[in-house]
């Protein structure tokens, strides 16, 4: 039942996760347009560092439980936590670029 109520929890944060790869750091920069974007990193970092801690605990969990089943399950979570930790490094780039560029004064 505890395994169960885990791979659900993961199951269900699979669009968080989703969210948290696909989501642009600089929504403008992506369309080509030169513009900072004061919000954007704040949005891919509410959505990436929950799906990098859910993952990472998932892959750990999983990985201790010592089945075959599991280790796949744990390497699955693994490459699902490595996946948006590209996104959360271009959001803290992108955070620091506006600050040192004085742009998106609050």
């Amino acid at each position: 039942m505890r395994a169960f109520a885990g791979y659900l929890i993961l199951m269900l944060a699979m669009p968080l996760a989703a969210i948290a790869v696909v989501l642009p750091a600089n929504v403008y920069r992506a369309q080509g347009i030169a513009a900072p974007d004061c919000d954007g990193p704040a949005q891919v970092l509410i959505f990436a560092v929950p799906a990098v801690l859910i993952y990472g605990a998932g892959a750990l969990l999983a990985y201790r439980a010592g089945r075959r089943f599991h280790r796949l399950v744990s390497v699955l979570c693994l490459v699902i936590a490595l996946a948006a930790v590209p996104n959360i490094a271009e959001a803290l780039h992108e955070l620091y670029r506006n600050a040192a560029d004085g742009e998106c004064r609050g």
